[in-house]
């Protein structure tokens, strides 16, 4: 049975999806990648920042047009049109980000804070906090949307006024250059850059990999459109009974007010995205890098996995008050773990999805415990980062841009995915304007084309 296609809500009412998909590449590219190739190489490679953060605003737009119309994530659009696409996103999220990297960045900093060396048992005992918070909430996504809005709304401000306070015109000077592409003695690229590690940065400028796709889910999540009539995931201690979801979206009659309010809920939306995942994000990045060369750009420790991080902890303590640089290096920490976090809850959801989709098709049923199956997989990936830590498999640098290069080919796959469900999918009124699509075929393409080059270059 068909119903209303929902009016919109008002801008405030939207913020919330953003934060999230912000959230999930603070802690990878924007803290981590981003200011260690700008604490090794200069500011001359901000336009990549730039460029990755712009193209991954657009690839998420199209992610949020099909949940928008649909009330169903991608993931279900996908399997109804290719029945190997579950096997593909189980595999490719478990292995891109099964990697600990992140939180391993976290331990580490917090580690070095508190002058523990080894940091992998404070890994280990990170994650297990990550399974618990997310095991206690009524709803997930409501969990996650508070506590990410916290972190990002302490955590961004505090760099900002750090970048000010320690850095001088001539920064900000080389900053707008590098925009531009113009770095001390090269333009664009520097000599010696290696691409695996810019290219995943470049990746992680946002989320990256198919924690992109996560936005469809949490576009349903919200009850933006035709999410309305979705369903949330359950907190695993909040109900004693299997919580039944029905994944598939309500259809809705085409007409006069639905194009109308589409097109309202779109306005927003991408008004919305635009502030909060592209300005935000963009600003973070660049005060990230702008305070990374500041105070630890030329030092020799910064080639070291994460060591730049300390070096610009042990710089801003000495130019304030050693209390200021300790406090950075504790944000930092929280901001990774908030990350990985983020990361978690968001993979989890993506193969919980695509294995209830197997699940369903192989029952014949509409509906499933979704709850259980998400958990499964959240403490799957715990138990796995525990033993990666056991094994000591634990350079978070390393785990990084090996998680990152991999991720960007995990985006090269949707994104031609999501362009193909889009034009075939949806009603013609509501599919992509042409440029647009001509946009989308160019970040498709770049993204295919860098992988190849990356891999070459890796082998050879």
């Amino acid at each position: 049975m068909s119903k209303p296609f929902p009016p919109p809500l008002s801008l405030r009412k939207l913020i919330g999806p953003s934060f999230l998909i912000l959230a999930l590449g603070l802690g990878s590219g924007e803290v981590i990648l981003w200011p260690y190739l700008a604490s090794n190489y200069g500011l001359g490679i901000v336009w990549g920042a730039l460029v990755g953060i712009s193209f991954q605003y657009f690839i998420n737009m199209e992610i949020e047009r099909y949940a928008l119309v649909k009330g169903e994530s991608v993931f279900v659009g996908f399997t109804k049109r290719w029945h190997w696409t579950p096997y593909w996103f189980i595999l490719s999220t478990f292995v891109g980000f099964g990697l600990p990297g992140i939180i391993a960045a976290s331990a580490k900093v917090f580690s070095s804070l508190i002058g523990i060396e080894d940091f992998r048992f404070i890994a280990i005992l990170f994650l297990l906090c990550i399974g618990l918070i997310l095991s206690a909430g009524k709803t997930v996504y409501g969990l996650m949307e508070r506590l990410t809005k916290i972190v990002i709304l302490g955590g961004v401000p505090f760099i900002f006024v750090l970048a000010i306070v320690l850095s001088d015109p001539q920064d900000w000077f080389a900053l707008g250059r590098g925009i531009l592409g113009i770095g001390e003695g090269y333009r664009f690229l520097p000599e010696g850059i290696v691409l695996a590690t810019f290219f995943g940065a470049f990746a992680y400028s946002g989320a990256g990999g198919n924690l992109n796709l996560t936005q469809s889910i949490y576009v349903k999540e919200e009850g933006y459109g035709m999410g309305k009539y979705a369903q949330k995931i359950s907190g695993l201690f909040k109900h004693h009974k299997a919580q039944e979801m029905k994944l598939e979206g309500e259809t809705f009659v085409m007409n006069a007010e639905a194009k109308k309010n589409f097109f309202g809920w779109w306005r927003k939306i991408s008004l919305e995205h635009a502030l909060v995942f592209w300005f935000v994000g963009a600003l973070s990045i660049f005060l990230l890098m702008l305070l990374s060369f500041t105070t630890s750009f030329g030092n020799p420790e910064n080639m070291q996995g994460i060591g730049f991080v300390m070096s610009e902890g042990a710089a801003i303590g000495s130019q304030i008050f050693p209390w200021v640089g300790m406090l950075f290096l504790l944000v930092v920490s929280i901001m990774l773990f908030q990350t990985q976090l983020g990361v978690m809850d968001s993979t989890s959801r993506i193969m919980a999805e695509n294995a209830a989709l197997l699940i369903m098709k192989h029952k014949h049923t509409h509906t499933i415990a979704l709850s259980k199956i998400y958990f499964s997989f959240l403490w799957a990936q715990i138990a796995f980062g525990i033993f990666l830590f056991l094994l000591g498999i634990s350079e978070p640098k390393t785990l990084i841009v090996l998680g990152a290069c991999l991720n960007a080919v995990a985006m090269f796959v949707h994104i031609g995915l999501v362009q193909f469900l889009n034009h075939h999918a949806l009603p013609k009124v509501f599919r992509p304007r042409l440029w647009r699509k001509i946009l989308l075929a160019g970040i498709f393409l770049f993204f295919g084309v860098f992988s190849v080059i990356v891999f070459i270059d890796q082998l050879f």
